[in-house]
């Protein structure tokens, strides 16, 4: 089986040994992967939509793996039982959204040893979150896939690390990602930068009212922008 380079990412971050929780598991290709090499012992895969949970259940038939890797229908963790994972991956959705589904499920987070996400919005806002609720970013990974930039990050219980706070930029763009100078966050910086001299130009030639509701919310976008770029100084 050859995964996409999202879901190799996410593979990767995944501890050997542990047994896997996918919420949102689409087609069931990563925990099928993960027991096909063997890196996890079971896995538990879980979907809000009946259509893609049927076609995991397909492919996971197909690969024989039907006794290591059970589904089931659930809105984020509302079917899980206590101490039926050890890692939980949930990957691919909106960053308010992933929110939901761990605050709704916060009385089952404790049974995790890690927790590997993939929001796809308000990254920031999530990072925020993520430490208010006493988990710490252990590490980070950005691919870039047809078009597409896909952050992760692997999280821990809080009290297993010594963190000093994020600043703004760290929240924005991911300290560890900063820090590892990372090249492809380093062309998604760009890519904005250029975006937004793109919408700056054009709103010089649109109405007031227009350019007044859009170049503040622009130009701070671009403050940040720069204030990641010097990370690769």
């Amino acid at each position: 089986m050859q995964l996409s380079l999202r879901l190799t990412a996410l593979a990767d971050m995944v501890t050997e040994g542990n047994r896997l929780v996918d919420v949102g598991c689409d087609h069931g290709f990563l925990p099928i992967f993960l027991v096909l090499n063997k890196k996890i012992p079971s896995a538990l895969a879980m979907d809000v939509r009946k259509g893609p949970l049927s076609r995991a259940e397909e492919h996971i038939a197909e690969y024989g793996f039907s006794e290591k890797i059970k589904t089931r229908l659930s809105d984020g963790l509302a079917a899980l039982k206590h101490g039926e994972g050890d890692t939980l991956v949930i990957a691919g959705m909106g960053g308010f959204l992933m929110e939901r589904i761990l605050t709704d499920g916060a009385e089952l987070l404790p049974d995790f040893k890690e927790l590997i996400l993939q929001p796809q919005s308000d990254l920031a806002h999530f990072r925020r979150f993520i430490h208010s609720i006493g988990w710490e970013i252990a590490g980070e990974r950005m691919i870039f896939e047809e078009g597409k930039y896909y952050p992760m990050i692997r999280v821990v219980p809080g009290d297993t690390l010594q963190v000093e706070p994020y600043n703004e930029v760290e929240e924005y763009f991911g300290r560890f990602l900063l820090m590892e100078k990372d090249p492809v966050l380093l062309k998604f910086i760009n890519r904005e930068m250029i975006l937004c001299e793109d919408i700056l130009k054009k709103l010089s030639a649109a109405s007031a009212d227009v350019a007044e509701q859009r170049k503040p919310e622009i130009e701070e976008k671009m403050r940040m922008l720069r204030a990641g770029l010097q990370y690769f100084d």
